[in-house]
């Protein structure tokens, strides 16, 4: 029930630390893929090391955020498996300019930046969705958007991060029911929300330069009952499930992996 053998899937954001995650665990359970990133040298060495292991990737260079790019990924990924069974909207990320910092006047916070990240994470999700959808809708698949706890849980600092996957979870529940009123069980969409794990844009908001953890990420160890980041790999068991016929039941969902931080009160 949880094989993807015979499946082709996109993960856009493939070139990222979540994105090599995802896309070495759908490849190893028989998938073809297609890793959609704006670093052509990384996408390109993550296909090649894929298929010298007797999977099948090829690289996809687009911006999540510019139509025309994912439309020549679109018909790039079907002139080579035909089909598209799955998407893994991975891409986003926050920007530096976009954090409030406790010393700032939170009436100016940098509303450019804040609309930036709100870009790059919410319609570089809708996006993909709107150009790859259309294509998985018509055999049936899943799509599988990522969340975070910051869209339930107030953090400190990451506003528009905040309000971009809080939107994300609006999205992926506004889809699911419009989804199925079209389409019924055909198509299904839903999200993985993740915990606290390192990726290049949390990396030094949680870390100091000789690894040691931050005042920020220490208060995270301490309200996360696990006592630890996650492990990139530790998402990948919900992920396989909901690109799966194992979860053809599941839609609007969204699915905490995060050793427990949602469910503790810090007390």
């Amino acid at each position: 029930m949880f094989s993807l053998k015979g499946k082709s899937i996109i993960v856009t954001g493939g070139t990222g630390i979540l994105g090599n995650a995802f896309i070495q665990a759908i490849s190893e359970q028989g998938a073809n893929l297609g890793i959609l990133g704006r670093n052509k040298k990384v996408a390109e060495e993550r296909a090649h090391d894929i298929n010298i292991k007797g999977g099948d990737a090829i690289p996809l260079i687009a911006d999540v955020t510019n139509e025309e790019q994912l439309s020549s990924a679109h018909n790039e990924f079907l002139k080579k498996f035909g089909v598209i069974d799955g998407l893994v909207n991975a891409a986003g990320g926050n920007i530096p300019e976009a954090v409030v910092q406790p010393q700032q006047d939170i009436f100016s916070v940098d509303l450019n930046s804040v609309e930036k990240v709100m870009k790059l994470n919410l319609f570089g999700t809708m996006l993909p969705t709107q150009v790859f959808g259309r294509t998985i809708a018509a055999k049936g698949g899943s799509i599988v958007n990522i969340s975070s706890v910051s869209s339930v849980q107030a953090l400190t600092r990451v506003l528009g991060y905040s309000l971009a996957k809080s939107a994300i979870d609006s999205y992926t529940r506004w889809m699911a029911v419009e989804l199925a009123n079209r389409y019924q069980d055909t198509v299904r969409i839903n999200a993985i929300m993740p915990g606290f794990f390192l990726t290049e844009q949390n990396r030094t908001l949680l870390t100091n330069t000789d690894g040691t953890y931050t005042e920020r990420g220490k208060l995270i160890i301490q309200n996360t009952p696990f006592k630890r980041m996650g492990d990139p790999k530790e998402l990948n068991g919900a992920l396989v499930w909901l690109l799966s016929d194992a979860s053809k039941f599941v839609t609007g969902i969204t699915v905490p992996v995060d050793g427990g931080f949602m469910a503790f009160s810090g007390v």
